[in-house]
């Protein structure tokens, strides 16, 4: 029976992906144990570490999807040992040749090296995942390059900006993602295959190269020195999973934010039978946003976990390894939920633009007193205008009167324009500033880079 929260069949799907589910499953876990060992028997046969017929065998009859978990897990119960027991049932599924499995490997070796497999498995769906949504966010920036919207500093209307503005800062940082991803790639993948403290001491004068081609066998890179004791690559890679799913958080709370009824500016998807409240039949909540911006927490805290994992004793300890077994699934499993509900929405997003327009103006022409102040400045100095629009901005604010009408009752300032002029200055349209131009060059630039290719 299920215990956690991502392995429930009624909420699993909100903290991850059935599809990496798959990939930290107890029963993949378990095959990429076994991928490891086979590799191990044949790469010593080649080499002549170990009988040649015995290494055949072990290829021939390892199978880990005939493997009975249940019987694997009581007998590691008993034994309270990780891995020994998965060698037992080895053993007695390839017969007299199962002497010469695992030999002259450790188990850090084995599940090391088996949960990088897992790892790379994960790391195409983050790639792809990562990518896709970037890409939505390129197209939507494209969009609504020229949308004009409110922009908003302390939680407050600043000045105005676009639509495709906002979406080309998130676009960016996505393809600083997608190079912190390129970039990482050859560092984390690489498996460990050298002996109880990484010094090839079991298996002799071959052991670098057994290593080496057990490595090849399987994908992966090869070590300059045993990392039993150096948790950087996971760490390393946990780092830029944190970046990934705090950029994800982020938009899930703006658009949560941008969704709020009294903005209106963006909807997340919404499908028939939809529900929104089990009392309250009219709402239209932001599940989808919330689920996005809420797993940001969980993950950096899992992620916060394989960093302690660094902490290692001597040349090895079970203690901080087993911190990396609970954080690594757990931060994987999270961000696949996070990149799919973002791609979701991103794809279905309804955007509101009547209302963003309606937003610009809700403080009559407030929005616009930088712009004003500016252009009087250029008369009567920055400090000056910056004063006398200040004194306007805040009788408008406090008596409720426009903007225009207190800056045109002003003795002073309605010397120094028209009222065409003050109309030119007081439309949000004309004060987007290079945000348009700033969109194109994101896109120029992700484009430039290949990463969305």
């Amino acid at each position: 029976m299920a215990s956690h929260v991502i392995d429930y069949l009624i909420l699993g799907n909100n903290f991850s992906t059935s599809e990496m589910q798959a990939i930290w499953s107890e029963q993949n876990r378990l095959e990429k144990q076994v991928d490891v060992e086979v590799a191990l028997a044949k790469a010593q046969g080649e080499l002549g570490v170990i009988p040649c017929d015995a290494a055949d065998a072990i290829v021939a009859k390892a199978d880990a999807s005939k493997l009975s978990i249940a019987q694997i897990a009581k007998q590691a119960a008993k034994a309270k040992h990780s891995l020994m027991s998965t060698i037992n049932a080895l053993q007695d599924q390839v017969g007299d040749a199962g002497q010469f499995i695992h030999y002259g490997a450790t188990t850090q070796d084995i599940v090391d090296t088996a949960t990088v497999l897992q790892l790379k498995q994960s790391f195409a769906i983050i790639e792809r995942d990562t990518k896709l949504v970037a890409c939505e966010l390129k197209k939507l920036a494209k969009q609504y390059q020229y949308l004009p919207m409110v922009g908003r500093t302390h939680g407050m209307q600043a000045l105005p900006t676009t639509f495709g503005f906002k979406l080309a800062v998130w676009l960016d940082e996505f393809v600083r993602h997608l190079q912190r991803l390129s970039e990482i790639k050859q560092r984390v993948l690489v498996g460990n295959i050298s002996g109880a403290i990484c010094t090839y001491a079991a298996m002799g004068e071959l052991g670098v190269q057994v290593e080496a081609k057990v490595l090849t066998l399987l994908g992966l890179n090869t070590p300059n020195i045993g990392w039993q004791a150096a948790r950087d690559r996971f760490s390393e890679y946990a780092s830029v999973i944190a970046l990934i799913s705090g950029t994800l958080g982020k938009m899930g709370n703006e658009f949560y934010n941008l969704m709020r009824t009294e903005i209106n500016e963006v909807e997340e998807p919404f499908s028939d039978g939809k529900i929104g409240s089990t009392t309250m039949p009219h709402k239209r909540n932001p599940a989808a946003l919330e689920g996005l911006a809420s797993l940001t927490a969980p993950l950096l805290k899992s992620v916060a976990l394989i960093h302690e994992s660094m902490k290692v004793e001597h040349e090895r300890d079970a203690m901080s390894w087993r911190a990396e077994w609970i954080a690594l699934p757990e931060i994987n499993l999270y961000l696949s939920s996070q990149l799919q509900t973002a791609l979701a929405v991103l794809q279905g997003l309804k955007v509101n633009a009547e209302r963003m327009l309606t937003n610009l103006t809700l403080q009559n022409g407030l929005l616009l007193s930088e712009k004003v102040m500016f252009e009087i400045g250029k008369r009567l100095g920055k400090q000056t205008a910056h004063r006398l629009v200040y004194q306007s901005a805040m009788q408008a604010f406090e008596q409720n009167k426009t903007f225009k009408a207190v800056l045109l009752a002003d003795p002073i300032l309605n010397k120094e324009f028209t009222e065409d002029e003050l109309d030119s200055w007081l439309e949000p349209i004309n004060y987007v500033g290079l945000a348009p131009e700033k969109v194109e060059q994101v896109i120029r630039y992700a484009d430039q880079t290949g990463v969305l290719v």
